[in-house]
């Protein structure tokens, strides 16, 4: 199911110098915010919990996602370079799940790495808040990776559409809308971080057993069903 030359062209593809810049943006700001906040505010679990929550896990973590997820296949499909790749005797299934675990490993590096270093920044992990939103990052990361690397597969506008699911449903309808919540990889995310905190910093609007198997349920559908469109991508000598 896993296929190294595939891992490393896509690692290729995906940390190139331009797109590895794009990548280090917002985490080099996050880094730059939790500096500038530290030395304003000194250490409070509060702030902490804000910052990493209100930016980091809501705002950072998806749109890497996007980038990682949409970037491990949408070029390819896009400029028809994936009929090569296609050629090759490699089964479909396998051309997905090694993308997907390059985009989850570089959506993790970019995401998860920096959670905890700005956390450990803002309040040194009092009440283990560093560690909490870096566990919530992981988990977001898998999903979120899955999610996009299927979007990257059904359509040419997979970046748009991954941006506006980020951005407009989960930061804007997840914190007006209380149903929407259920549907938020990031409340499915922070209910697996509850666990992890001492106090009520971290708090999801999800219990932890639906969070689990819809996390599950996603990451492994978007996975699925990926697999099955990549087999619809027929070259030219199977017609």
């Amino acid at each position: 199911m896993y296929d190294p030359t595939v891992a490393r062209l896509t690692y290729r593809a995906l940390l190139g110098r331009r797109r590895a810049l794009i990548l280090s943006a917002l985490p080099a700001l996050l880094i730059v915010l939790s500096v500038a906040v530290r030395a304003l505010s000194g250490a409070d679990d509060q702030v902490a919990a804000d910052l990493l929550g209100g930016f980091a896990l809501a705002t950072m973590v998806p749109i890497i996602g996007v980038i990682a997820g949409t970037g491990a296949i949408g070029p390819e499909i896009d400029d028809g370079s994936v009929v090569y790749l296609l050629a090759k005797p490699v089964k479909r299934p396998t051309i997905i799940f090694t993308k997907l675990i390059v985009a989850i490993a570089v959506t993790m590096a970019f995401s998860a790495v920096p959670t905890l270093i700005a956390g450990l920044i803002l309040n040194g992990n009092g009440q283990q808040i560093a560690v909490a939103y870096t566990v919530a990052a992981l988990v977001a990361s898998i999903a979120y990776a899955a999610m996009f690397l299927l979007l990257g597969t059904v359509t040419r506008h997979a970046v748009v559409f991954g941006l506006v699911y980020a951005l407009v449903w989960e930061t804007l309808f997840g914190s007006l809308v209380d149903g929407a919540r259920t549907l938020s990889v990031q409340q499915w995310a922070l209910a697996v971080a509850q666990k992890v905190t001492d106090g009520g910093l971290v708090t999801s609007d999800v219990g932890l057993p639906t969070a689990v198997v819809l996390l599950t349920v996603v990451t492994a559908g978007a996975t699925w069903y990926a697999g099955q469109k990549l087999r619809t991508l027929k070259l030219a000598g199977e017609e």
